[in-house]
């Protein structure tokens, strides 16, 4: 089949990975360049979820992590298996028992994985690896495995899978219309195909919108913001938030430290950017935790994404990160998804395409 996919995020370069391989004749278009939005803005974790447990999101949890596995084990140069530590104090949101459940659950649904088990820590050991996180009220925590990437570099190798098998991208092609007969619009061109993929992620409903095509789901664009602070990070953490049930990341990342994300509803059209309120709301949640506070001057970079996340009615938390498929004549959309379980859901659009 003659295959066109919208989108040259990590799911689009997924699609054309998986469908070159099976013998079809793949283009892919991309209006910027290749994984140069979302798809290098992720809190660069090979992970599960474990927060999605929460929402007794299980089919979503198992995948993720048989996923995160596969990754580690296809592309070892440009990701790591990792050890967080999920910090237990007095006066937390999630008492000791919860999360010592919820993570035998984790290890449960991974089945059998390369990665260690989840595991209690001392408070002398905790202190021991990390003599600037606060002591004050801390119980212990437990020690639990996800992985870390490299997500753009990850992402441009996967391009460059995809070219080898035979798929055609083409980046700077901005979209402007698709329709159910296979056809896509660009300028003043129009391309004739058998399928048409749409995974443009957080602008795959602008696109079925401009091109007069009622779209059958509600996406929440939702922006996750970051800081990269010069600090060396000794240890990976899971977090609350203080006083809140969200929870936050602190992680190693290029010999600084990576401290994220956020979720701020805003809409696709609108500037992606970490603002002041979530730069300053990250740093308090950081110093929280530690003896050596930081300030803004020790802040080397932000960076912000929005996730497509199917929508839910309020709270952007409880927006699921599953993802749906839909069948309108020739054309296929994705709405959804996440990093990890991007190779997945190429292969569920491989059979969608029968």
């Amino acid at each position: 089949m003659r295959i066109g996919i919208v989108g040259g995020g990590i799911n689009g370069l997924c699609c054309a990975w998986v469908l070159a391989q099976a013998g079809h004749e793949v283009d892919l278009y991309e209006r910027n360049t290749l994984a140069s939005q979302t798809s290098r803005a992720s809190s660069k974790l090979l992970h599960g979820g474990l927060r999605y447990l929460e929402q007794y999101e299980f089919r979503l949890v198992r995948e993720a992590l048989k996923e995160r596995d596969a990754w580690l084990q296809r592309v070892p140069e440009l990701t790591s298996p990792l050890r967080l530590v999920l910090p237990i104090y007095q006066g937390s949101q999630r008492q000791r028992w919860l999360v010592g459940a919820g993570l035998f659950l984790y290890d449960h649904l991974a089945g059998k994985s390369i990665l260690p088990p989840a595991q209690w820590l001392t408070v002398e050991t905790l202190l021991q690896r990390d003599p600037q996180l606060k002591a004050k009220g801390l119980l212990g925590g437990y020690a639990f495995s996800d992985g870390q990437m490299d997500d753009h570099r990850l992402a441009l190798w996967v391009a460059e899978q995809a070219r080898l098998a035979g798929a055609n991208l083409h980046e700077h092609s901005d979209v402007s219309a698709i329709d159910t007969q296979g056809h896509v619009h660009i300028a003043d061109s129009r391309y004739s195909h058998d399928r048409v993929i749409n995974v443009g992620g957080p602008w795959a409903v602008t696109l079925l919108e401009q091109s007069g095509i009622p779209p059958p789901y509600r996406l929440d664009t939702v922006r996750g913001s970051h800081l990269v602070l010069e600090r060396e990070c000794p240890q990976a953490y899971l977090l609350e938030v203080p006083d809140e049930r969200r929870i936050f990341f602190v992680l190693p990342w290029q010999g600084k430290t990576l401290v994220g994300t956020t979720e701020v509803r805003q809409q696709a059209h609108e500037p992606i950017e970490c603002s002041v309120a979530e730069r300053d709301y990250l740093l308090a949640a950081y110093n929280h935790y530690t003896t050596a506070p930081l300030s803004a001057v020790n802040i080397n970079s932000t960076f912000a994404g929005i996730r497509p996340l199917l929508y839910s009615a309020a709270d952007p938390r409880k927006a699921t990160r599953e993802y749906a498929l839909d069948r309108q004549g020739q054309l296929i959309n994705v709405f959804g998804g996440k990093w990890t379980t991007s190779l997945a859901l190429a292969h569920k659009v491989q059979q969608q395409l029968l």
